[in-house]
């Protein structure tokens, strides 16, 4: 959509239009006024160049043509004075001498130099101002008239949907509004959340964009081109088309995730597995030390260990929580571990070397029945039994090509038991994270979008003495912008996303919300809009949306089109799979 052009074809009708005239202000206040509906009692509303204007309706944008500039409000609730209310019975078939009064909130000013919207009221409406239905057309420029772009006008326009049923006025939003300060979809089972992600996608990838989509559930399988790659973690029931199987490298996993994992519990559990991760740290550091995998230290001289764990290139690693080693020798390891700390040579203490084993691997019995069922877990399979490509590599081969715009990585084939998804979906942010604080994402911006976020963020696991969380989004929610990497997370359950991702969430596209403690969390997470706005929340039609945020101050409520890769998210088709034969 060409701004500009769209701008001067404003200029020259103008967005006052006498024909679509409704009233005048009869009553101010701070934040809302009255204005008195001449057309109200008319039984419907009028067209005007092809489009539908209520002149009264609830929910209708409205100009007041002020003193000294225009101001932009909204009708909120349409009432009769008590004394005419009876005028409305059975029979009434509309009449044009109603006396209806329309309750507008105060929305924000515009320039009649450029028609540029900014938030809040400059001067206020004064008895007798001029009210009309604003224009389809201008609703539509709104986003682009609240922040004018750097550098004068924008080229990349992300068209999401229009503001009429005829989808004549359309809308669209440059990526720096939409991504730039993170971005949030938001709205109950069938409101159109998930077509809505779809369609933002859908505009991303027309353009050089860079977009990795974490799908929980497979419904997006169904996205086709040559810069869009499938790939899928686990087993899931239904792949996409070319979608490549992929195993997460245990690497990745930090110390305090294989701890919270695998939940040691007393005073000996706890010291005796971080003494096998640093060992076994040792052991893939220093391979000549650990012929079979692992450290032996039962009835074994200290000397070769001691002077390796000396050596500076090695000293500085054995702590870090970064460093890898191999799961899979932790059982043994953690035997090893359960000696006594010296020898005895011909009846006589050696501290040159460890003893015997000193009966707690007893009290590890628990530990190693539980390391051993997550190991060999299905839930894990794809992280410590599995011999298919990294995905790992397969993010970084997708970030090097500039041809490839999304990348898809499939978590539905991963089972809930550990907590395998969320500590995967974690582990996965994690690295993204790393990259964007080295510098990766600076030239070429990341947008990754979340489905299903609820699942995996404000989440926690391990028990009391070892409690992790998992909070690698909310870490990229809070310094992720700097460095180039964004966030999309598209939920139905914002009550569920912490009050902290929430407040750094810059935009937020609200599909109907009919829980009350849903919409208590968007009135909290955006300040500039209020319980009036709010109101209209449950009432949204499948596929529209209100776009509130930063640089949305007047939230725009619109109608989404329907994405060409539509997400498979229907339940059963039970007329079919139930009829008699």
């Amino acid at each position: 959509m060409n701004i500009a052009k769209e701008i001067d074809n404003l200029a020259r009708t103008g967005i006052l239009r006498p024909e679509l005239r409704m009233g005048v202000i009869s009553s101010v206040k701070a934040y809302i006024a009255h204005v008195n509906l001449r057309d109200a009692g008319n039984p419907s509303g009028t067209h005007f160049e092809g489009a539908r204007y209520g002149k009264g309706e609830v929910g209708e944008f409205v100009l007041i043509e002020g003193q000294q500039n225009v101001l932009l409000g909204r009708i909120i609730e349409v009432r009769l004075p008590e004394g005419e209310r009876q005028t409305i019975g059975q029979d009434y078939v509309g009449t044009i001498e109603l006396d209806a009064i329309g309750h507008i909130q105060l929305l924000g000013s515009i320039s009649m130099i450029d028609f540029s919207v900014t938030a809040g009221v400059d001067t206020y409406p004064r008895l007798g101002d001029r009210v009309y239905a604003a224009p389809h057309q201008f609703i539509a420029l709104i986003p682009s008239l609240m922040i004018a772009p750097e550098g004068g006008n924008t080229l990349i326009q992300l068209e999401l949907g229009s503001v009429d049923v005829a989808n004549e006025s359309k809308v669209s939003i440059t990526p720096e509004k939409l991504f730039g300060r993170h971005c949030a979809i938001l709205g109950a089972t069938g409101g159109g959340k998930s077509w809505t992600t779809a369609r933002i996608i859908e505009e991303c990838v027309k353009h050089k964009a860079k977009i990795i989509l974490l799908d929980a559930t497979g419904e997006y399988r169904e996205f086709r081109g040559e810069g869009v790659i499938h790939c899928h973690l686990g087993d899931p029931v239904r792949k996409a088309r070319k979608s490549v199987a992929c195993s997460l490298p245990p690497t990745c996993f930090q110390e305090s995730d294989f701890i919270a994992l695998f939940e040691p519990a007393g005073k000996v559990q706890g010291p005796k597995l971080r003494a096998a991760i640093r060992s076994l740290r040792l052991a893939k550091l220093k391979p000549a030390l650990a012929p079979e995998g692992f450290i032996k230290k039962i009835d074994q001289l200290k000397k070769d260990i001691i002077e390796a764990e000396r050596e500076p290139e090695i000293s500085e690693k054995l702590d870090d929580p970064r460093q890898p080693f191999e799961v899979k020798y932790l059982v043994s390891q953690i035997e090893q571990e359960c000696v006594w700390p010296d020898g005895y040579t011909s009846g006589r203490k050696d501290t040159t070397k460890w003893g015997g084993e000193d009966g707690n691997f007893s009290h590890c019995l628990s530990l190693v029945a539980r390391i051993n069922g997550v190991l060999t877990s299905p839930a894990f399979s794809c992280v410590f039994r599995s011999d298919d490509p990294s995905v790992i590599d397969k993010i970084d081969l997708f970030l090097n090509d500039a041809e490839k715009r999304l990348l898809r990585v499939c978590l539905s084939g991963i089972a809930y038991e550990f907590k395998a998804r969320e500590i995967i979906a974690n582990a996965l942010g994690r690295y993204l994270l790393n990259k964007a604080r080295s510098g990766s994402f600076l030239e070429h911006p990341l947008v990754v979008f979340v489905d299903e976020a609820h699942s995996f963020l404000g989440r926690s696991i391990g028990g009391e003495d070892s409690i992790a969380r998992l909070d690698a989004f909310e870490l990229i929610a809070k310094e992720g912008r700097k460095f180039g990497l964004n966030i999309c997370l598209a939920t139905q359950r914002p009550r569920d996303i912490t009050e902290e991702v929430f407040s750094q969430m810059g935009t937020l596209v609200v599909h109907r919300l009919t829980n009350e403690r849903d919409r208590e969390i968007v009135e909290k997470a955006c300040g500039e809009i209020d319980r009036s706005a709010s109101s209209f929340l449950p009432n949204l039609q499948p596929g529209e949306a209100a776009i509130i945020g930063v640089d949305f101050p007047i939230p725009l409520t619109i109608r989404i089109n329907k994405p060409t890769s539509r997400p498979i998210s229907g339940g059963p088709n039970y007329q079919e799979h139930w009829k008699a034969e």
